[in-house]
Formats: structure tokens, sequence, C-alpha cells
């Protein structure tokens, strides 16, 4: 019988980071360090993997269950796909200086989630390893938090409270409106807790970065950058052939996951190429395909995410991951081109 080998490893937060530091051990089965960045394995990956001894695989070709993960390496800004492997108990590693946020940021704590990491900031590990639980506790997880979203979902008959029995006619209309009023409260404290979520979620991710747009529009204009940008790219932005090349040029296979992370890309060109359409540089006509020339690569980077999410075999995240890069490659200039011919009439003259 082989004698493990692994290492540990503690990986601190970088310049800008958030945590306070995890220590990562593969052992026994979990034994995998799942790169998801796009563009092959990301450096952090391999330097964890080469610290511990274990394997770095290329999330985004090779589909690896959540059972054999020692931690998941990732990059991104902090929306959906920052809480993801959190949300499962295994832990996280940012490439970026990524905080809690998105509707998975009450998963992502200090013991299991760590942010703005580079190849220096992962150190040898000699001390005692800490006991999380994202040893071994991802199955069980998972069905704790799936249990438990179906019984907050709404009202049952084990939840509400039931209606006590009484002898007489008075005391059973006496239960009646009690039991009635605490199904009400209960319903009402259900909304309570749905909109107090909503509105962290409005505090915490949409308002930064509708300020982060605001600021953007505002450096551009101001500096006249967008003008230049503008005059760069009209020759393409202003013909429907120039944003066919766009769109395709984007939806590239190995551009698309590195493109996509936290939509950097079409947000900054969305911005700069807005603020033409408005100074009437580029024309009204091309609003509508100009989004979807800019839009090819995005949600590229979340795939085998996506794929993990809904419990897909490894086999079909590794097939289904170039099919849907690929399959982009075709539909993005497509999607521009029915665009460009649902914009005949619809601004007017």
């Amino acid at each position: 019988m082989a004698v493990e080998t692994y290492k540990a490893v503690f990986i601190r937060p970088g310049s800008g980071g958030w945590g306070k530091g995890i220590v990562v051990k593969p052992s026994g089965k979990r034994n995998k360090i799942v790169s998801v960045t796009g563009g092959g394995i990301h450096p952090v990956a391999q330097r964890i993997a080469d610290l511990t001894g274990a394997q770095a695989v290329d999330g985004f070709r090779t589909g690896v269950p959540d059972e054999e993960i020692a931690c998941a390496v990732i990059d991104c800004g902090g929306t959906a796909r920052i809480g993801v492997y959190p949300r499962k108990k295994i832990l996280t590693v940012d490439v970026y200086p990524g905080a809690p946020g998105g509707p998975l940021a009450q998963f992502i704590t200090e013991d299991l989630f760590v942010s703005a990491v580079t190849p220096d900031d992962v150190l040898p590990y000699e001390g005692e390893v800490p006991k999380t639980e994202a040893d071994g506790a991802t199955s069980n997880f998972t069905h704790t938090y799936a249990s438990s979203s179906a019984s907050t979902s709404a009202p049952s008959a084990t939840s509400a409270p039931q209606v006590p029995a009484g002898a007489g006619f008075l005391n059973r209309i006496s239960g009646g409106f009690v039991g009635f009023g605490s199904v009400v409260g209960y319903i009402v404290n259900t909304l309570l807790a749905s909109g107090r979520q909503a509105i962290n979620l409005t505090i915490t991710t949409i308002l930064p970065f509708m300020a982060y747009v605001s600021l953007l529009l505002g450096i551009v204009l101001y500096t006249g950058i967008a003008r230049d940008f503008g005059n760069v790219l009209k020759p393409l932005a202003g013909n429907p052939i120039g944003l066919v090349l766009i769109g395709a040029i984007v939806a590239l296979p190995f551009l698309s996951p590195i493109l996509g992370p936290g939509a950097a890309v079409a947000q900054i060109i969305g911005v700069l190429m807005g603020a033409e359409i408005a100074l009437r540089v580029i024309p009204l006509q091309y609003a509508l395909p100009t989004l979807f020339a800019i839009d090819g690569q995005v949600g590229c980077d979340f795939i085998p995410v996506g794929l993990a999410l809904g419990e897909a075999k490894p086999e079909t995240v590794a097939v289904g991951v170039p099919a849907v890069l690929f399959s982009r490659q075709i539909t993005s200039p497509l999607a521009v081109i029915l665009a460009w011919l649902a914009s005949f009439g619809m601004y007017g003259k």
C-alpha cells in the first residue's frame, strides 16, 4: 500500500485581497487542484500542485467530481462564480481581489476563501492542518443545503402552526383565527427575509457596478478617449461586416474564456461604443448589432462551473465545454447578422 506523500501549503491573501488565509493539504481521494480560469492551468494552481504533490487539472478541459477537489482556483471579481465552490464547502482561491458578493455571498467565509492570490502567496506549511467542513463534507453539505432550501421555500404542514383542537365551537373559532394569524406571520417573515437579501445584494453588488460604469463613462468622455476609440473602431463598428468580424474575434474558443471573467471587455467596449453612438460618431441603427458583437464571450468562463452545478459527469464536462465554445464561434456572428436585420425600421427615420 502506497504511503501518502501530500504536503500542506498556506495560502495568504495578496495585496488588496480578502480573507485571513487558508491551509490546503490534499488527502486520499481529494487530491486535485482544479484551475477554472481559462487559458490552461493558472500559475497559482500549478504552484499549489507543485508544493503539495497534488495533480493540477484544467477545469475547462476535464471535469472533476467535487469529492476529488482539494481546492479550486478561480478568476472572478465578485459575481456569480465567486461563491459556487464555497457553497459546496470546497476551499477556493481567487486570483482576483474579490470579496463576498453576488447571490452566493453568504457562503463565502474566511475558512474557505482567499483572494488576490499570486504564486508568491502560496507558502509551504509545516504546522497542524486545521479541520474544516471541506474535509469530506461536500456531499453531506449539498444534501443539507437542498433540504433547508426546500423547507424554507413555502409554509408546509410541519412548519405552519397547527390549529389547537377545542371541545367547543368558540374554541374551534378561536383556534382558527390563531392558526390563520400564525400562517400570515410566517409568510410575512419569509417575504421580509427575501426583501432583506435583495436589498443586501443591491447594496453589495448592483450599486458598486453602477458606480463603476458611471465613473468609467465620465472618464472616457472627459479625457476624449471615447471619441478617439470610436474613430479607431469606426471602420469596423460602422458597418455590418465589421461588426460580424468583431463578434467572430471575441468568440474565438481560445480567447472567450479569458475575456469572459467579470465581463470586463464587454463593459469597457460597451461604454466606449455607447458613448460614440450617443455622440453620433457611430450610427444609431448599429446599437443592437454592436451589443451582440461585443457579448460573444459572455459566460464562456462559467461553462465548466455551470455543468458542475448541473451535476454533469466528467465525460459530459470534457465534451460540453469545447462544444459550447465552438458553438459560440458560429452563433456570435449569426447573432450580429440577425440583430442587424432586426434593426431595420426600429428607430424610425
